[in-house]
């Protein structure tokens, strides 16, 4: 019997390549060994996405996004977090044994905190109670489906460390074990993609290549890519440009080899470097534009997507949460 991954997707947005090879393709690649499950979190983006369009537009642009990746939906659960009633309710009895001095130290509210106290504002402003229990809801996401394993980040494990906290609290007071102790799955060799700038490629830098924008608009994107200000006739050094890291992620190894060539051999400017990378990665990307675009364009059936997987997820959620209301003696 396989064990389980879980994987929580926020919709935070439009997706790019940074998401695409540092989270994406490494999180479908668990569901060839794992029974593996998948849902978009969007009573966690409520905490901070306020506009009912746009989180509802959000949603589904990140769960066409993953379909359009590779997701396949017959072979995984996938579904989306406020369809699963019983995560609620866990969440509220998991409260029940949750210290608040766990809460003072998540990483999220620590930050709030010292962000405001450094603007000499109130040390709680800003801060709501969904951000505050984050930690306690994801707790609940991981719990309700016996998650062996959770893929995370370096800068994640302390969501998974405070639901094994949580979950090993509720054990000890039943002198049973009620509920799985999870693991977290720790990405250390996790992908950073460069920017066109050069930094690790964020929205908050304003540097990312989308994934499923238009032809056009793709290549015009790469175009802005930074460079120095070598001559055409210079010998370039491929391991110093991100041009050139870009570039490894969509080519073979022959071509690999051939543009690091024409790098260290001089000849070569560095918009013809930048052709060079449209070529290939619209070389990738086109068949995924489709796919997307032709999920967006049925939005009808790409809710039945979610629905169907939530069908899927709701018995395994409930079968948890009996045994825990069991423990608990209000079953």
């Amino acid at each position: 019997m396989k064990k389980i991954s879980l994987t929580g997707i926020k919709p935070t947005g439009d997706l790019h390549i940074g998401n695409y090879f540092g989270a994406i393709k490494p999180a479908l690649e668990l569901a060839k060994e794992y029974d593996a499950r998948y849902f978009i979190a969007d009573y966690h983006a409520l905490n901070s996405m306020k506009d009912p369009k746009e989180l509802n537009s959000t949603i589904r642009q990140v769960a066409a996004g993953w379909l359009a990746s590779g997701l396949d939906p017959e072979k995984v659960i996938f579904y989306r977090q406020s369809s699963i009633p019983e995560v609620f309710e866990l969440t509220a009895m998991l409260m029940a044994f949750t210290s608040k001095g766990l809460m003072n130290r998540a990483h999220a509210y620590k930050a709030q905190v010292q962000e405001n106290n450094e603007k000499g504002d109130d040390t709680d402003a800003g801060v709501n109670m969904g951000l505050f229990t984050y930690p306690i809801l994801m707790a609940a996401d991981i719990i309700i489906f016996d998650s062996d394993i959770v893929p995370v980040g370096k800068d994640q494990v302390q969501h998974i460390e405070m639901a094994q906290d949580i979950a090993q609290s509720v054990n000890a007071n039943y002198g049973q074990q009620v509920l799985k102790i999870p693991q977290a799955g720790v990405q250390e060799d996790a992908a950073v993609i460069p920017g066109l700038d050069g930094r690790k490629m964020s929205k908050s830098y304003n540097n990312v290549i989308p994934l499923f924008v238009p032809e056009k608009i793709l290549r015009k994107t790469i175009m802005r890519i930074v460079t120095n200000s070598q001559s055409v006739e210079e010998p370039k050094n491929p391991d110093e440009s991100q041009i050139y890291q870009l570039y490894k992620l969509f080519a073979d190894n022959d071509e690999q080899a051939a543009l690091a060539s024409r790098y260290r051999n001089g000849g070569m400017g560095w918009g013809e470097a930048k052709e060079e990378l449209f070529r290939v990665v619209n070389r990738t990307l086109s068949p995924m534009r489709e796919r997307y675009d032709a999920i967006m364009a049925d939005i009808p059936s790409l809710d039945k997507i979610l629905q169907n997987g939530a069908e899927k997820a709701r018995p395994i959620a409930a079968s948890v949460l009996k045994r825990f209301r069991k423990a608990a003696g209000v079953d």
